[in-house]
């Protein structure tokens, strides 16, 4: 008669796909089975996991004119926090950003050209740079610039 062991490795540990190896393996060779599975999952989940943070863009959005008349030897453009930002590729918003209290911002988005707008700044020229470029592998930086509309 065999004396029952505990399962060392619980299902949920290593996944229901993978279960079959628990039940058809012993001993030893279940141990590195279970090891080899938790390895290529690892190894997977990190390079979906680089994929899809490898690229984007940041940078600090500043609005111009912030005042109807600017002084010389004072700045006539100020940061721009708590701003939306719209990226838009082939006339879809592919994502919304709003910029942070320093009025910098970060976006991951997929490497390609994309156009650039804020919403709330509809007077005035808009954002320049209007159309920006993604470089896969990075988070490359583009500082923005609003028109406020002020003249």
């Amino acid at each position: 008669m065999r004396s029952e062991r505990p399962e060392p490795y619980a299902l949920s540990e290593i996944g229901a796909a993978h279960s079959w190896v628990i039940r058809r393996y012993r001993g030893g060779v279940r141990r590195i089975a279970v090891i080899w599975i938790a390895l290529v999952m690892l190894v997977s989940a990190s390079a979906a996991g680089a994929a899809a943070t490898s690229s984007g863009l940041r940078g600090k959005v500043t609005l111009s004119p912030a005042r109807p008349v600017c002084i010389e030897g004072q700045p006539c453009s100020k940061p721009a926090p708590g701003v939306l930002i719209v990226f838009r590729r082939g006339g879809r918003t592919v994502a919304r950003v709003t910029t942070r209290k320093d009025a910098t911002y970060r976006v991951t988005l997929a490497p390609g050209k994309y156009t650039v707008a804020a919403p709330k700044y509809r007077r005035g020229s808009g954002v320049t740079p209007r159309v920006v470029r993604v470089v896969k592998g990075c988070h490359r930086r583009v500082d923005l610039e609003i028109d406020t509309g002020i003249q």
